[in-house]
C-alpha cells in the first residue's frame, strides 16, 4: 500500500511462543522482558507485537490469564499508542469451550489495551520431526471447530478487535474466505500465512506454496503477511517473494529456527533492511492501522 507516495509494508514480531531459553537465551519470558523487547522491536520497525506468557499452550482447563499481558503491554502502549498488540490462546480439545480459551481476549479488549483478536479458523496437529526424521510421537491436536471460528469472529466484531487470522493449512484459509464472502469478517482483518519449516504442518516454505495461497486469496482484497514457523522467512527467500507480491512480513523468536541465536530486534532489523532495499518502508504503527482500515488512537 502506498502512503504519501511510499510503498509501506507491515512488520509483525512474534516475541516468544514456545521457544525456551535453552533454544535461545535471548527469548523474553517475563512481562518486563517482553515489554523491553517489544519496545526495541517497535523502534526497529515493528508495528504489530504478538506474545505468549509462560502458560503452556496445552493446559487442561484451557485458561490463560490476562494479567501478565496487561503488565507487559502497558509500557508498550504508553510509548506507542498505535501499536497493534494481540495474545495467543490455549489449545482446544474435548470439553474445553472456546469461551474459556478466549476469555482473556475479552478481558484485554475491555481494558482498552488490546487492538487485535486471535481467530484460528481450523484444527491442526502441531509438531516437529524427531532425530530419525519421523513425526514426533505426541498427541497434540490444536482443535478449533467451525462453531469456535464463528464465536471468535463474532466476538472480534462485538469488541471492536481487528481479526488476526492464522492460516496453518489451506483449509483454514477456505474457512476464513467463506466468512469474508458472507460479509461477516470485521474490519481490520489480516491474513497470516504460516508456512511450516521444522514444524510439520500445512505448506512448506517455498514460493510455490505462497503462490498457492495467493491464488486462493485472489480477488478477496484481504491484506496478508507471511511467516515461516520453525525456520527463517528471510533465508528461505519467502520474505522477498512476499514483498514482490505485495505482502507483509512476520519475524520473531516464536517462529525462528536456525544455527544462530538472534534477538528479536535483530530479526526485525534484518527484515526492515530487506524491505528498504526495494525502495519501500516499514510501516509505523499508525500506518499499519491505516493499511488495515483502522482508526489511529489519536
Amino acid at each position: 500500500m502506498e502512503i504519501d507516495g511510499t510503498d509501506v509494508r507491515i512488520v509483525e514480531v512474534a516475541l516468544n511462543g514456545a521457544t525456551t531459553r535453552e533454544a535461545n537465551p535471548h527469548v523474553p519470558r517475563s512481562p518486563s522482558e517482553i515489554a523491553q523487547d517489544a519496545l526495541a522491536c517497535v523502534r526497529a520497525g515493528a508495528a504489530i507485537v504478538h506474545n505468549h506468557n509462560d502458560e503452556p499452550m496445552w493446559v487442561p482447563d484451557g485458561v490463560h490469564a490476562a494479567a501478565p499481558y496487561l503488565e507487559a503491554w502497558r509500557p508498550i502502549r504508553a510509548a506507542h499508542p498505535d501499536v497493534l498488540l494481540y495474545a495467543t490462546m490455549a489449545s482446544g480439545g474435548p470439553g474445553i469451550a472456546i469461551e474459556t480459551r478466549w476469555a482473556h481476549h475479552v478481558a484485554l479488549a475491555r481494558s482498552g489495551i488490546d487492538a487485535m483478536g486471535l481467530v484460528d479458523p481450523g484444527s491442526v496437529t502441531l509438531g516437529t520431526l524427531d532425530d530419525a526424521g519421523l513425526p514426533t510421537a505426541v498427541d497434540q491436536v490444536y482443535v478449533n471447530t467451525f462453531a469456535d471460528t464463528r464465536y471468535m469472529v463474532r466476538r472480534c466484531a462485538e469488541l471492536g478487535l481487528a481479526p488476526s487470522i492464522s492460516i496453518f493449512d489451506p483449509s483454514f484459509l477456505r474457512v476464513a474466505l467463506a466468512v469474508h464472502e458472507a460479509g461477516a469478517l470485521p474490519a481490520g482483518a489480516l491474513i497470516k500465512l504460516y508456512l511450516g519449516g521444522r514444524m510439520v504442518f500445512g505448506l512448506p516454505p517455498t514460493e510455490a506454496s505462497l503462490d498457492a495461497y495467493l491464488a486462493m486469496l485472489e480477488g478477496s482484497g484481504l491484506p496478508w503477511l507471511v511467516a515461516v514457523q520453525g525456520g527463517d522467512v528471510v533465508a528461505t527467500g519467502v520474505a522477498e517473494a512476499a514483498l514482490q507480491r505485495g505482502g507483509h512480513l512476520r519475524v520473531g523468536l516464536e517462529d525462528y529456527a536456525g544455527e544462530r541465536t538472534p534477538r528479536n530486534r535483530e530479526l526485525v532489523e534484518e527484515v526492515v533492511a530487506l524491505i528498504e532495499s526495494g525502495r519501500r518502508r516499514a510501516a509505523t504503527p499508525a500506518q499499519a492501522r491505516a493499511i488495515l482500515g483502522l482508526a489511529a488512537t489519536a
